[in-house]
């Protein structure tokens, strides 16, 4: 298998080759890549930027594990025709971003940083947060960063990562999977959470990840959870949480995944309670975790929720 390694601050990443991305189904979208990320020099950064750049409003879209912007191809048609401009990023070690080797490379705050200085990089303002999974657990720790940059949220089958509770067994089945299967099968995985994926989509998903050595980004977000009071994320995140309920002024929109075993309804409620002002949820009865594979559903009921 074709690979291309780079050494970025003596750390070895791994390119995926272009011709992996060639002709997916559903998905036109051009990729635009940042090559000097500040404090990410040397490694590449993908993502999508679609609409006008002078709109009203930024549609920010953060995905989760094990997958990366192709998750969002059929919301962001959505976003587009009524004329909102796009950005989705790939995580580092996700979709079309490079990806280093090491899984002690991808820590919380890695990915915190990244996305941040992403912002920083392209100017994003008047942001609405599109987030799902780790989307969320990484995005909804930022606008206490950047208040002025966010303004509304839409919200699907995420949390907050505060180290407070104890961990469901969904959730500690899933990681411990994900420990014993280091080289999952990224493709059959989605399917088992997304009913309605076809050979084409499941074919997309796998695209990213040629063969095990790849995989360290999909394999380490399990373990990166904050489940105890005191790791890494922890702490930020109880600050988001204290923030939203203390300073958030903005909009909001829920959707729920109902088949969802590790966040779904119940964990959705509590995150709901969280942030003030959040309506009732638009509940997705045959959705399971991976809600955006109903994302033309759910972007629509956002922009009517939002008046845009």
């Amino acid at each position: 298998m074709e690979s291309n390694k780079v050494k970025s601050q003596l750390i070895e990443v791994l390119r995926t080759a272009e011709k992996r991305f060639e002709n997916l189904v559903n998905f036109p979208f051009s990729p635009k890549y940042i090559e000097n990320l500040e404090g990410f020099e040397g490694m590449r950064l993908h993502y999508l930027d679609e609409g006008p750049n002078d709109s009203n409003f930024t549609f920010l879209c953060l995905h989760g594990q094990p997958t990366w912007s192709y998750l969002y191809r059929k919301m962001i048609p959505i976003f587009v025709n009524a004329e909102y401009r796009v950005i989705v990023p790939d995580y580092y070690g996700f979709g079309r971003s490079d990806k280093p080797i090491e899984e002690e490379v991808y820590t919380f705050e890695f990915h915190r940083n990244s996305i941040i200085a992403f912002i920083k990089y392209l100017q994003l303002k008047n942001i609405i947060l599109v987030c799902q999974d780790w989307g969320g657990l990484i995005g909804l720790t930022l606008p206490m960063e950047m208040p002025t940059s966010f303004s509304k949220l839409i919200l699907m089958n995420t949390t907050l990562g505060t180290g407070e509770g104890v961990p469901s067994q969904g959730f500690k089945g899933f990681r411990d999977w994900v420990n014993n299967t280091p080289d999952m099968d990224v493709g059959r995985l989605m399917l088992r959470g997304t009913s309605n994926l076809s050979p084409e989509d499941m074919k997309a998903y796998d695209a990213p990840f040629p063969d095990i050595t790849y995989k360290a980004g999909i394999r380490r977000f399990p373990n990166l959870l904050p489940t105890t009071y005191d790791a890494p994320g922890a702490e930020i995140s109880r600050r988001a949480r204290d923030w939203f309920q203390k300073e958030w002024t903005g909009e909001s929109f829920m959707a729920i995944g109902m088949q969802d075993p590790v966040l779904g309804p119940s964990v959705m409620k509590k995150l709901r309670e969280i942030i003030p002002g959040c309506p009732e949820p638009l509940k997705l009865k045959e959705a399971g975790h991976f809600v955006q594979e109903w994302g033309d559903i759910v972007a629509k009921k956002a922009l009517e929720s939002f008046n845009l």
